[in-house]
């Protein structure tokens, strides 16, 4: 019983029905009605707390409750009634033109133009890549290139500077 105490009925009319639900909340009402806006807001949905449809909406909560609001010919004769047409009078509709397609061309060469921007990108990227690795292959052999010819020229600068040394020695000894 505690939880019937809890809930509130709302109504809102769909076509010739009304519509009832047994929910906490108004927001729970939408949902269980499917409806995509507020219809609390427009005034097409209010909460009623009275009549027998209401004691039925909160033994079953949650279910949506159709009930017909007046007779079938109350609801015909609603209706707007249906001019007569005399078959002189008959002639087609005018047609009203359906304003022509956008066209896709400016969105064509945009995408064309982003495209080319990006080819143009990854090209000059790949050249420098390229670039790259041959400076890469080029500096690596100057290095070795030249530790090669450093060695060499070491190796000459030592033998000389011995050679410099034992001349050294041996003009001090003739000194």
């Amino acid at each position: 019983m505690a939880a019937s105490r809890q809930l509130k009925v709302f109504r809102t009319a769909i076509g010739f029905h009304d519509a009832y639900v047994a929910a906490p909340s108004m927001k729970a009402a939408l949902r269980a009605w499917g409806a995509e806006r507020n219809l609390f807001a427009t005034g097409a949905a209010e909460q009623v707390s009275e009549g027998a449809i209401v004691a039925e909406a909160r033994a079953r909560p949650g279910e949506v409750i159709r009930k017909r609001r007046g007779s079938l010919d109350e609801n015909l004769a609603a209706l707007a009634p249906a001019e007569p047409v005399s078959p002189k009078a008959k002639s087609k509709p005018a047609k009203t033109r359906n304003p022509p397609r956008p066209g896709r061309n400016a969105l064509d060469d945009a995408e064309a133009a982003l495209a080319a921007a990006e080819r143009e990108r990854d090209d000059e990227l790949d050249e420098i890549a390229k670039a790259e690795t041959a400076l890469r292959k080029r500096r690596q052999a100057a290095e070795t290139r030249h530790d090669t010819a450093i060695r060499a020229k070491a190796r000459q600068r030592d033998a000389a500077a011995k050679r410099f040394d034992a001349a050294m020695s041996r003009w001090r000894d003739a000194v």
